[in-house]
């Protein structure tokens, strides 16, 4: 279960990555459209692109600051020990699904199985929180039974 665990945290990283990666790559573009802005005229076009320029830059700082965020989480689940309860970290198995409680990073692949990444927020995270090995719970009508948590 460890090695499951160190793969479902690894791609879980790998997405944050990808996501961090644009995201820099957009403000580095607009660090030169600004650069390029100043060099250009004076009066108000010139206010008006630069506060075009610094609202996107605020925008994607702050969906970089919320990444950033995410993978403290990461962080924080790294350690987990199973406690048989479902939690932050814990990967839940169903016989129709299977979830890892951590971040929300959709759908990963490791080996044989299929897992949904999901943060602690999503409604499937809510359902599962608190329960064991054996405990059932309902989503999108159907009943699920939790196989196992690790």
């Amino acid at each position: 279960m460890k090695a499951e665990r160190f793969n479902l945290i690894k791609a879980c990283r790998n997405f944050l990555q990808l996501k961090i990666d644009v995201l820099e790559k957009g403000l580095n573009g607009l660090k030169e459209d600004l650069e390029n802005e100043s060099k250009s005229s004076a009066g108000d076009k010139y206010e008006t692109g630069r506060e075009m320029i610094n609202i996107e830059w605020n925008k994607l700082s702050a969906q970089l600051n919320e990444y950033e965020k995410l993978g403290n989480i990461l962080k924080r689940i790294e350690n987990h020990k199973p406690s048989g309860e479902v939690r932050l970290g814990s990967i839940v198995r169903t016989r129709l699904a299977n979830y890892f409680i951590s971040i929300p990073a959709g759908e990963i692949s490791t080996q044989d199985n299929k897992f949904f990444a999901v943060g602690i927020q999503a409604p499937v995270a809510q359902k599962l929180l608190g329960k064991q090995e054996g405990d059932h719970f309902e989503m999108n009508g159907k009943t699920f039974r939790i196989n196992t948590v690790s």
